[in-house]
């Protein structure tokens, strides 16, 4: 068996349209914006609505979600902080999630120049942490990269420095290496809004496998201590000699260890498949490889399930210069500044 696409109803529009719509079971608040940190009103508002609007990138067409079968929903952020009040609908509801939780070390750099201050957002790590269980907060260290007068082992000074704070907080680690040759427009925004780059030290920023093969090895030592489960998300280098494994943020695995008494959540984990309204047993077997969810949509290495994302980019006012999902902070902030938390979507 196998994923064969999210079922489709139709919905009924706050202007009184019906539309047919999308119901995903798993969504994605977002790979392309920090909902929780800049949309937490709009999102939950929508949740009560029962859908929402995305629109598409390439085309601009709406695409209507609907929450009807939603049963997971992974939050992605830099600060949570704001979405906390509005957990409790989550689980008066007896929705499922968990949260990506990014926190790296970049104040120096001005690489981040809109998140909270590094103290503040491990304290918010925290709370989040005693609020819904360290399990369902994983910190991601990402991206991992090595701006012009940093080396390996000052940037494992940066994750140590945070690790030997967080880690009583949380099981796992996600680590993600930047790639700054892959995407035109980090590197123009590097080189126009840094005075740290210039064309010849750009992609020095990006580690050699060599570099990968250090940091791997000292970020080992390192979690003698902490004892965390490390993953390498999207990794294009085999690092499980160093205990780093391969990464999936959108993870089948941990869903089924978090949310196992979910049964129509593991019918689909695996089988690809909600069951059937008239079924009466749901295949709950929980073998590690029992269906391909894998998202095609997603670079090869990724090892993520089917979600759907509903993020739209150019709206992420932390404005990180290594961002693939922001073009420009001219263009965020002019859609920033037109977002309404009553409308169908972000923007």
């Amino acid at each position: 068996m196998s994923f064969k696409g999210w079922p489709e109803i139709t919905v009924k529009r706050d202007n009184g349209d019906w539309v047919h719509s999308k119901a995903p079971i798993i969504i994605s608040a977002s790979r392309s914006t920090d909902i929780p940190a800049f949309y937490s009103g709009w999102f939950f508002n929508r949740f009560q609505k029962g859908y929402l609007k995305w629109t598409n990138p390439f085309n601009g067409k709406p695409f209507y979600v609907s929450f009807q079968n939603t049963r997971v929903i992974v939050f992605w952020s830099k600060n949570p902080l704001p979405v906390i009040p509005y957990l409790d609908i989550l689980d008066k509801k007896g929705i499922n999630y968990y949260f990506l939780f990014t926190l790296n070390d970049y104040e120096h750099e001005g690489l981040e120049p809109n998140v909270p201050p590094l103290n503040e957002r491990v304290n918010t790590f925290k709370e989040l942490s005693q609020r819904i269980g360290k399990e369902k907060v994983i910190w991601r260290y990402d991206p991992l990269m090595l701006p012009p007068g940093m080396d390996v082992d000052q940037l494992l000074a940066k994750i140590q420095y945070i690790g030997d704070t967080l880690h009583p907080y949380t099981k796992k680690l996600v680590m993600s290496f930047v790639q700054i040759g892959r995407y035109k427009k980090v590197r123009s925004k590097l080189l126009n809004e840094s005075a740290l780059f210039d064309r010849e030290n750009l992609l020095q920023s990006e580690f050699s496998h060599q570099q990968k093969m250090e940091l791997a090895e000292k970020l080992q030592r390192l979690n003698r201590k902490w004892n965390l489960e490390i993953a390498n998300c999207a990794g294009e280098v085999n690092l499980e000699s160093y205990g780093l494994r391969p990464g999936k943020c959108i993870d089948d695995r941990l869903m089924k260890r978090l949310f196992s008494n979910d049964r129509v959540l593991m019918h689909f984990l695996n089988t690809g498949q909600l069951p059937k309204e008239n079924q009466k047993k749901l295949f709950i077997e929980h073998p590690e490889n029992s269906t391909n969810l894998k998202d095609k949509g997603q670079r090869s290495a990724c090892g993520c399930i089917y979600s759907k994302d509903i993020g739209m980019y150019n709206t992420c006012p932390h404005l990180c210069l290594y961002c693939y999902a922001n073009t420009s902070a001219q263009m965020v902030n002019h859609n920033y500044s037109k977002h309404d938390p009553s409308d169908e979507g972000i923007i």
